[in-house]
């Protein structure tokens, strides 16, 4: 092959524009890439770091919008208890008035039935203390014959009770 040996003639000079066009590109890339490339990483960089810093503050205000939300809801529970504990303590004072009511309209009705019958005891009293004294005078008059009156039948039979 011919160009083998052509190598060692020219291979100093090849090597020295080889040595060139690769500093050429170095330097090309030196100056006009790596500072585009070293811009890019930089603001994607500075892009990810303000973007983890909004999402940390949009955490922090999920966190507190939570917060004030399990409070808001901790509070209704509360107020909620404290309603029903009102409605059942009125419920209970109601029904401990209209008990107290009952009780006394039972009561009053009690008494007047008492009172009622005690009445009525004591007219059953008279009326049998009345025919008793009529029966006395009756025996008495068939046993022995004789008349007594009435009012001496009276006391004879309130004697007995």
């Amino acid at each position: 092959m011919p160009q083998i040996s052509q190598l060692l003639e020219v291979y100093g000079s090849q090597f020295f524009w080889l040595l060139i066009v690769i500093g050429i590109i170095y330097f090309g890339i030196a100056r006009n890439m790596v500072p585009k490339i070293s811009k890019t990483v930089d603001d994607r960089q500075k892009r990810i770091t303000d973007d983890l810093a909004a999402a940390q503050g949009a955490q922090d205000k999920a966190e507190q919008i939570e917060t004030d939300y399990r409070t808001s809801i901790n509070d209704a529970r509360a107020d909620a208890l404290g309603n029903v504990n009102d409605a059942k303590a009125k419920a209970a004072k109601k029904n401990e008035a209209a008990v107290k009511r009952a009780d006394a309209a039972i009561a009053k009705k009690a008494d007047e039935a008492d009172a009622e019958l005690r009445a009525l005891k004591t007219a059953a009293l008279k009326e049998i203390e009345a025919v008793a004294a009529e029966a006395a005078q009756a025996i008495v008059a068939t046993v022995s014959g004789a008349k007594i009156s009435a009012a001496d039948a009276k006391k004879a039979v309130k004697a007995a009770f």
